[in-house]
C-alpha cells in the first residue's frame, strides 16, 4: 500500500488500538500494511485511556525505547535522515506544552493521528526508523 492511500483511509482515534488507533498503534498499523507484522499486537487492547498509554510506555522506558524494542528485531534500522514512509517519534508543541508522538514521515512534514483527524505538520525529530530492505 502506498502512504497516500493509507493516509486517505478513514481513521478513528481510539486509545489502545482496538476499533481504531492512537498515535502509536496507528504507526504500527502502517507497518502492518507494509510488511505484514503488527509491532503493537502485544499491547493492543491493554489500555483504553491516555493515562493507560502513558503508564504502558513508562513501564517500557518511554516511546523511543518501546519503538526500538519492537522495530529493531523486525529489521528496522535507526536513521537521522528519515524518508517518506519511515516511522518516527517527533516532538510538537500543543496548547498544553510539548509532547512526543509517533508519526509517519511525509517528506517535509510528519503525519500523525490526532483525536480529530490525521494531520501533517512540521515537527522536531526525536528518533526515526527505516523499514527493512
Amino acid at each position: 500500500m502506498e502512504l497516500r492511500d493509507f493516509l486517505a483511509l478513514p481513521h478513528r482515534f481510539r486509545w489502545g488500538g482496538v476499533d481504531g488507533d492512537d498515535c502509536m498503534t496507528w504507526c504500527a498499523s502502517w507497518i502492518r500494511e507494509c510488511i505484514g507484522v503488527d509491532p503493537a499486537a502485544a499491547v493492543r487492547g491493554t489500555y483504553s485511556t491516555e493515562e493507560g498509554a502513558h503508564r504502558l510506555l513508562a513501564s517500557r522506558g518511554g516511546l523511543v525505547a518501546y519503538a526500538d524494542s519492537q522495530l529493531l528485531p523486525l529489521g528496522f534500522t535507526r536513521t537521522d535522515s528519515p524518508k517518506v514512509g519511515d516511522v518516527g517519534v517527533v516532538s510538537t508543541t500543543t496548547p498544553t506544552g510539548t509532547t512526543q508522538s509517533a508519526a509517519i514521515n511525509f517528506s517535509k512534514t510528519w503525519a500523525m493521528l490526532s483525536p480529530g483527524r490525521v494531520v501533517a505538520k512540521r515537527a522536531d525529530l526525536v528518533a526515526a526508523w527505516r523499514f527493512p530492505v
